[in-house]
């Protein structure tokens, strides 16, 4: 059952992807849209507990780490995508589930047995090679710094993830406490975004007119990455629309925790993370059948051994 479990994690991971996707194509603050996504994962979290009424009992502090984990993960993964490239950046965060198979074995003394190495193997080699690109085999590493760091802070997501469940934590207050943290920490980033953005403004000589130096609506600095820029020129959305719809989006995100948390309860720590890795295969397939975009044959093959991966892990299990 937890194969299942890991299996649905994945799909919802993946479909929350399609949507950050969808989303980075629109003049949304980024730093709000997260706040939507962790309010609405506490929020339901909260409102499950009230009638399971599961015990706020010592394990829930890793809940909390959790939240510290995934906020500066996801802070990393943009920061490297600002400053580095982006199959650079995506190459090394694919790596995870390395460092989860041989931290779990080190800490808790997981091992795998010799088909679940092999299901593993190939599941770690078509993340590699989906997400190994021309930039990285040119030799152009700029922003692996940022990836290496993302790879290791998805790592003790994941990680604090078990730990909680070995620990006897009860679900649904840990995920609270996970989205409740990263609620703040994301709320804070907002808060002190606005508060460089007001400076920037009183400081420009175009200050009190209400306008950019282009004379147009000045977009907040966190949507004005690469991947936004042909947004920033469109009304910018406004706070309650942009909250809405990271609450909307945040429905996938406590989804995928749910089944996680219970892929961890029986399942072995490095596997759950590879198969829930394979978010990205559906990204592809997406970006493949919705939006038209080439498949090149690499991406092709990374898919097949995906599938592959997980028909042998499907055996071993």
């Amino acid at each position: 059952m937890w194969f299942l479990y890991a299996l649905g994690a994945a799909a919802c991971f993946g479909v929350r992807g399609i949507l950050y996707q969808w989303t980075s194509q629109r003049p949304a603050d980024r730093n709000l849209l997260f706040v939507g996504v962790y309010v609405s994962g506490a929020l339901i979290s909260l409102l499950l507990n009230l009638r399971a009424q599961q015990p706020w009992n010592g394990g829930v502090q890793f809940g909390v780490l959790m939240g510290l984990f995934s906020f500066a993960a996801n802070a990393s993964l943009y920061r490297g995508y600002e400053v580095g490239r982006a199959s650079v950046v995506a190459f090394f965060s694919a790596l995870t589930p390395v460092i989860v198979v041989l931290a779990a074995y080190l800490l808790w003394g997981e091992s795998l047995g010799f088909m679940q190495a092999v299901g593993f193997g190939i599941v770690v080699l078509a993340l590699v090679v989906v997400r190994y690109g021309q930039d990285l085999r040119g030799g152009q590493l700029r922003g692996w710094q940022w990836g290496t760091l993302a790879m290791l802070l998805y790592s003790f997501t994941d990680l604090s993830s078990k730990q909680s469940v070995l620990s006897g934590a009860s679900m649904l207050p840990v995920l609270t406490a996970m989205f409740g943290s990263g609620t703040l920490l994301f709320l804070g980033m907002y808060a002190a975004d606005r508060m460089r953005i007001r400076q920037k403004a009183s400081s420009s000589p175009f200050a009190g007119t209400g306008k950019s130096g282009a004379g147009e609506e000045a977009a907040p600095e966190s949507i004005a990455g690469p991947q936004n820029a042909a947004a920033v020129s469109s009304p910018v959305w406004s706070a309650q629309r942009t909250l809405v719809w990271g609450m909307t989006v945040g429905l996938t995100n406590i989804a995928g925790m749910v089944l996680m948390l219970n892929a961890l309860q029986v399942g072995i720590t490095g596997i759950v993370s590879a198969i829930i890795a394979l978010n990205i295969v559906i990204v592809l397939l997406y970006a493949r059948f919705y939006l038209k975009e080439s498949m090149s044959r690499r991406e092709a093959f990374g898919i097949l051994l995906a599938l592959a991966g997980i028909l042998v892990l499907r055996l071993a299990s």
